[in-house]
C-alpha cells in the first residue's frame, strides 16, 4: 500500500443527522497478535476479519522478512505457515514498520530471544518516540539494543538464546511493555513473569493461551502476575478478529454529538481491558445499547446503538485510563460538546504517542473556541453545552502532526463545527482505518477529499 509523497487535506462540515447501519473493520490489537503468533506456530493458522491498514500490514512484512509464509485470498481470509518459536531467521534488510509503534515494540520482544540481530526503522512520526521503556526489561533478558539518540528508531536489536527468565513490575501501565516481554519469554528456557498493578488489554493473555502456551494468570492484593514458561510449542489456529472498538468509537462519538444521529455498529470488540471509553460515554449520559452480546474467538463482542445525546461534563477516573488510552484524544471532542467543565487527567502517556496527543489536541480545540486548561498530564475541558464548536464561516484547519487519531478526532469535530475544520493530510488515517472516510459516508457525512499538492 503506498501513500501519495504529498499531504491530501480532508474538510468535514456540518452534518444531517447520521443513519444506518456499518460494520467497522477487524481490532489492530488483535490483528497484530494473531499475525505475530500465528508465523510463531507450527503449521498453517486463517486468519478473518484482519484490519488491513498499514500498521498491521507492517507486521506481516516483518514475520514474512523472518520466514513466514503469509497470503492473502481473494475472500479476505488471510493464511500464516508458521516457523514455529524458535525458528525465525535474521531478516536481509531493515523492517520498515510505519507509524506502527505496537508492531516495533511487541517485534523487539520476539527478536529478543531468538539468536537473530533485526534493525527497526519507521517514518518521521515513530522515530520520534522512545523504546526505553521496552529494551530496559528486554536488555536483562540478555537482547542488546543500538539505537539512535534517545532510544529512538532506527534501532538494532540482537536477541540472546538462550535468553535469561526475567520477573519484571511494570511501572507504569502499558500493554505493549507486557506483550514484549511475554513474547520474548516464549522463547526462553523457565518461566518469564509480568507483574502488573494496574490492568491493561489482555489479548496478549487470551491469544496465547489459545495458541497452546502455558501461560497462567494471578491476582495477588490486586496485582495481576502473568507467567509464562518456555520453550513453547504454538499450534496454529483459526483466528476470527472482531471490529476494533477505538474504530468504533469516532463512528459513536458523532452519532451522539450531531443532532437527529441514530445508528449501529456491528460486531464491536467489547472486551473490558479495552471497552473504557463506553463506559466514560454512558456515564456522559450518552445513549449506548449493547444488541446481541457473544463470543467470537474468545473476546466478548456485541452490536452497539448509539443515539444523538444530550453530554454532561465528566471527571474520568485513573483507574479507567488504561483501558481507554488510545480513545482519550476522541472523548476530548466529546467533552467539548458536553454540557458543564470535563477533568481527563493521568494522561501522561498522550505526550509519547504518535503525537504529543495532550498538546495537539488542546491547539486544535482552542482553534475551534473551546476553553481548556491544559496540565501537563490531561485536559480540562469547558463544554459547548451541545452548541457549534468556532466561529461563523470560518474554517479551522488543524495539523495531523502524522496522527491518525489526531486526524479522526477532528474530522469528527467538523461535523458540528460553524465553519468547517480541514485536518491538512488524511494519509495517517490509513494506518488503522482505511475505511473511515467511506463508512462516515454510508452514514450520510459528506467529507470534501482535498488532492495531494
Amino acid at each position: 500500500m503506498t501513500r501519495p509523497a504529498s499531504p491530501c487535506p480532508l474538510t468535514s462540515r456540518t452534518a444531517a443527522p447520521l443513519s444506518g447501519t456499518v460494520h467497522v473493520p477487524g481490532d489492530k490489537s488483535i490483528s497484530h497478535r494473531a499475525l505475530m503468533l500465528s508465523a510463531l506456530a507450527i503449521g498453517e493458522s486463517q486468519i478473518d476479519g484482519l484490519l488491513e491498514g498499514e500498521d498491521v500490514l507492517a507486521t506481516a512484512g516483518a514475520m514474512r522478512a523472518m520466514g513466514a509464509t503469509i497470503k492473502r485470498d481473494k475472500n479476505g481470509r488471510w493464511y500464516v505457515h508458521g516457523v514455529g518459536v524458535g525458528g525465525l531467521l535474521e531478516p536481509e534488510t531493515a523492517l520498515d514498520m510505519g507509524n506502527s509503534g505496537t508492531s516495533t515494540r511487541l517485534l523487539m520482544g520476539v527478536v529478543a530471544s531468538h539468536p537473530i540481530t533485526a534493525t527497526f526503522i519507521g517514518d518521521a512520526s515513530l522515530s520520534k518516540r522512545p523504546m526505553g521503556r521496552i529494551s530496559t526489561p528486554l536488555s536483562l533478558m540478555g537482547a542488546r539494543f543500538s539505537g539512535a539518540e534517545g532510544n529512538r528508531l532506527p534501532m538494532t536489536v540482537t536477541g540472546l538464546y538462550p535468553a535469561v527468565p526475567l520477573e519484571y513490575r511494570l511501572p507504569m501501565a502499558s500493554a505493549q511493555v507486557k506483550s514484549a516481554i511475554l513474547l520474548a519469554g516464549l522463547n526462553t528456557p523457565g518461566i518469564t513473569r509480568v507483574i502488573e498493578p494496574i490492568p491493561t488489554r489482555d489479548h496478549s493473555e487470551r491469544m496465547l493461551r489459545g495458541f497452546g502456551a502455558d501461560l497462567s494468570v494471578e491476582e495477588v492484593d490486586g496485582v495481576r502476575i502473568i507467567s509464562i514458561h518456555g520453550e513453547a510449542t504454538l499450534n496454529p489456529q483459526h483466528i476470527v478478529v472482531p471490529g476494533d472498538p477505538s474504530s468504533a468509537a469516532f463512528l459513536a462519538v458523532a452519532a451522539l454529538i450531531v443532532p437527529g444521529s441514530n445508528i449501529v455498529i456491528e460486531n464491536v470488540g467489547l472486551n473490558p481491558t479495552r471497552a473504557g471509553i463506553y463506559t466514560m460515554l454512558k456515564a456522559m449520559g450518552g445513549n449506548i445499547e449493547y444488541l446481541n452480546p457473544r463470543e467470537v474467538g474468545g473476546e466478548p463482542v456485541a452490536d452497539i446503538a448509539v443515539r444523538y445525546s444530550h453530554l454532561k461534563a465528566i471527571e474520568v477516573p485513573k483507574s479507567i485510563v488504561p483501558s481507554m488510552i488510545d480513545e482519550f484524544p476522541i472523548l476530548f471532542i466529546a467533552a467539548a460538546m458536553a454540557e458543564g467543565k470535563s477533568t481527563l487527567l493521568g494522561l501522561g502517556e498522550l505526550r509519547v504517542k504518535e503525537s504529543d496527543r495532550i498538546a495537539v489536541m488542546a491547539a486544535g480545540l482552542k482553534a475551534l473556541r473551546v476553553t481548556l486548561e491544559e496540565k501537563e498530564d490531561g485536559l480540562i475541558i469547558e463544554g459547548q453545552a451541545g452548541n457549534l464548536l468556532g466561529e461563523k464561516e470560518k474554517q479551522v484547519t488543524v495539523a495531523s502532526h502524522l496522527d491518525h487519531r489526531i486526524a479522526m478526532s477532528f474530522a469528527v469535530a467538523g461535523l458540528v463545527s460553524k465553519g468547517g475544520v480541514e485536518i491538512d493530510d488524511r494519509r495517517p488515517i490509513m494506518t488503522s482505518f482505511p475505511v473511515f472516510t467511506a463508512l462516515f459516508k454510508e452514514l450520510g457525512a459528506e467529507f470534501e477529499m482535498g488532492v495531494s499538492a
